[in-house]
This record gives C-alpha cells, sequence and structure tokens, in this order.
C-alpha cells in the first residue's frame, strides 16, 4: 500500500494524488488552493471573473480583458516552495505605490495581461505565467467573457437593482 506522506509530513516520490477541482474566486480560493497542494498534484482551480474593483476592474475597463486579479492570487497560491517559486509568487503580488497611474496595480496582473496580449490566448497566458512560477496545478477562468455581479435586493416592497462588487 502506497502511503500519502512520508515519516516528515512529505508527498512521497511519484505520487500525485487525487484529481481535485477547486472553483471559486479571491482570498478564499487561494486559501483553499494553498492548503490542497499539500494533498494533492493533480489540481484545477476554475477562478471567477467578475471582479470589477481595483487593479483588475481598472485593466478589465481600459483594456476589455478578463479581470486577472483573482487568477494571478490562484496561480501564487500553486507556486512551489523553492527560492524560486516563492520569489515570483512575491513578485506577482506586489502592488505599486504610486501618483501616477500604476498606482496600486499589481506585477501579476501587469504580466498576466502582457501574456494574454502576446498570446492571442488566455488559457495560453495562464500556463506561461504558471510555468514561470514552477506551479503544480492548473489554473482556468470561469468563463472566456467578464461576468458582472448583479443582485435584485426588496426593502418596504421595493426593488432595486445592484451592479458590481
Amino acid at each position: 500500500m502506497r502511503t500519502l506522506l512520508d515519516a516528515d509530513g512529505w508527498m512521497t516520490r511519484g505520487w500525485t494524488g487525487p484529481n481535485i477541482v477547486a472553483l471559486g474566486g479571491g482570498h478564499g480560493l487561494s486559501a483553499t488552493l494553498r492548503a490542497l497542494r499539500h494533498i494533492t498534484r493533480q489540481l484545477t482551480a476554475v477562478v471567477t471573473v467578475a471582479d470589477d474593483g481595483g487593479s483588475s476592474g481598472r485593466l478589465r475597463k481600459e483594456l476589455g480583458v478578463l479581470p486577472p486579479g483573482d487568477l494571478r492570487m490562484a496561480l501564487a497560491a500553486l507556486c512551489d516552495d523553492t527560492d524560486w517559486g516563492l520569489t515570483w509568487r512575491d513578485a506577482m503580488q506586489h502592488r505599486f505605490s504610486s501618483e501616477g497611474p500604476l498606482d496600486n496595480h499589481a506585477l501579476g496582473n501587469l504580466l498576466i495581461v502582457t501574456m494574454w496580449d502576446l498570446l492571442g490566448d488566455v488559457v495560453e497566458g495562464l500556463d506561461w505565467v504558471a510555468r514561470l512560477l514552477n506551479c503544480e496545478g492548473k489554473v482556468l477562468p470561469m468563463c472566456a467573457e467578464p461576468m458582472e455581479i448583479e443582485a435584485d435586493l426588496v426593502r418596504g416592497g421595493k426593488k432595486r437593482t445592484v451592479h458590481g462588487q
């Protein structure tokens, strides 16, 4: 019988684990992926593309692309634990602080959008960034077009619709 973990609590060589698909976005998905990395190497993240705020919202509006922020966080969560992976993870999460148009943009968002522009394919661009980060697993957008969150609120018999985050 093959064991999942060796005596030190690490996955054994050659073991890949169960196939797991995690759906979501933001910090919740990122934390889930970081935990799941310890029990499988067969991990796929299907990430929401509804973000319309911050750096992602600005890139989405200006360039007409999927919002990259939640995808960036999923990729960062799947980085390996080598100096290479951890350094690139930190670089991907780095946010600029300035008085200009780059203020609060995450470097990873810009890198992801650059790869989409160069390659003309969202999934291929994410795969290239994943290779740079030495990710174990795959990150996919939930759909090919940016989604918009919408909710109908009813108060005192009056209905109103709220859009966006």
